[in-house]
C-alpha cells in the first residue's frame, strides 16, 4: 500500500480536528458575547498555530506516547489508514448532529480497533491503559478545576471577565494545539518510521500540521459553539472565565506529564462545573456519544482493517 493515502487521510483528520474541536476553545467566549464569531475564530487558529509549534520545540512527549500505543507490523499503512478513516467518518457524523465528541477519543479508539484486528498482541495494553486514563482524568479535572475557579473569582463587573475570556479562550486553544497537535505528530511518526522503528520527525512536521490545523479551525464550527456555549449551561463573562482557566489548566498539566488527553472532554466538563442549571438532556446526550465514540470506531476501524486485507 502507498505512503501517499495514508498521508492524505491524516492531513483530513488534522483539518477536520481543527474545524470540529477547536469550537471548543472559543464557545464561552461567542456565547457570552464577548467576541463575535469571526473574530474569536481568528484568534483559535492563531493560537493553535502557536500551541502545536511551540511545545513541540520544547517537548514531544505526548507524541511519543501515541507512537508507542501500537506496533502494526507489515500492515502499518493499512491499519493506519482504517484508524484515521474511522476518525474521520465519525467526527463528521458528530459534527451534522452539533455534537463536540473528541477526536482524540476517536483516534485512540480507531487505532486499538485496528491494532486488534490484526492480532491483540499488536497492541501494548500497558500504553493503551494510560491513554483511556487520560480521557477520563480529563473529564475529571476540567469540571473540578472549573468549578474550584468559578468559586475563586470575585463577583466583579465591567469588562475584567470580558478581556479574561478572551485570554481564557487564547490559552484554551494553544493548549488545543499543543494536544491535539502532538497526537497527530505521534501518528505521522508510525507512517514514517515504518524502517527504522525509532521515532522522528521532519523539521517540516510541526509547521505542516500546525497550518492544516489552524485552517480547519478558520472552516469553524458554529454548531458546536450553540450546543456547548448556549444550549447545555447558562454562562455569565464570569463563569465562562472559570471554564476556560480550568480546561487550559488541566490541558497544561496533561500535556507536561505527555499524557494524551481530550481538549474536548476537557473544556466540556469545564463548563458544567463552572456554569449553571445544566440541561440534562444535552448533557446526556454529550454523554452518551463519549460512550459511543470508542466503541463505534474502534469497531468500525476493525471491520475496515479486515475488509481492506481482504480487498
Amino acid at each position: 500500500m502507498s505512503i501517499l493515502p495514508v498521508l492524505f487521510l491524516l492531513a483530513a483528520v488534522i483539518l477536520v480536528n481543527g474545524w470540529t474541536d477547536a469550537p471548543n476553545a472559543i464557545a464561552t467566549t461567542v456565547a457570552a458575547g464577548v467576541l463575535p464569531f469571526p473574530a474569536a475564530v481568528g484568534l483559535a487558529a492563531v493560537c493553535n498555530l502557536l500551541g502545536v509549534v511551540c511545545t513541540t520545540a520544547v517537548s514531544d512527549a505526548v507524541a511519543r506516547t501515541l507512537w508507542s500505543m501500537a506496533d502494526f507490523g507489515p500492515y502499518a499503512l493499512t491499519a493506519l489508514s482504517a484508524a484515521l478513516a474511522a476518525t474521520v467518518l465519525w467526527a463528521v457524523f458528530a459534527w451534522r448532529f452539533g455534537v463536540p465528541t473528541s477526536e482524540s477519543h476517536a483516534l485512540v479508539s480507531g487505532l486499538a480497533g485496528a491494532a486488534l484486528a490484526l492480532g491483540v498482541e499488536r497492541l501494548r495494553l500497558g500504553t493503551l491503559l494510560w491513554v483511556g486514563s487520560g480521557l477520563f482524568l480529563s473529564l475529571l479535572l476540567g469540571w473540578a478545576l472549573g468549578r474550584i475557579f468559578h468559586r475563586l473569582l470575585p463577583p466583579k463587573r465591567g469588562s475584567f471577565y470580558h478581556q479574561g475570556q478572551i485570554l481564557g479562550s487564547a490559552l484554551t486553544a494553544f493548549f488545543h494545539g499543543a494536544q491535539d497537535g502532538q497526537k497527530f505528530l505521534g501518528v505521522l511518526a508510525l507512517i514514517l518510521t515504518l524502517q527504522s522503528g525509532n521515532f522522528s520527525l521532519p523539521p517540516w512536521a510541526n509547521w505542516g500540521c500546525a497550518a492544516l490545523m489552524a485552517l480547519g479551525t478558520l472552516i469553524g464550527g458554529k454548531r458546536i459553539i450553540d450546543t456547548v456555549g448556549r444550549k447545555m449551561v447558562c454562562l455569565t463573562p464570569r463563569s465562562g472565565f472559570a471554564a476556560d482557566l480550568g480546561c487550559a489548566g488541566a490541558l497544561a498539566l496533561c500535556t507536561l506529564l505527555g499524557l494524551p488527553v481530550s481538549t474536548t472532554h476537557a473544556k466540556t466538563a469545564a463548563i458544567l462545573g463552572a456554569g449553571t442549571n445544566p440541561d440534562s438532556k444535552v448533557a446526556g446526550s454529550l454523554g452518551a456519544a463519549w460512550l459511543l465514540t470508542f466503541p463505534a470506531c474502534g469497531f468500525l476501524a476493525f471491520l475496515l482493517v479486515k475488509c481492506l486485507l481482504i480487498w
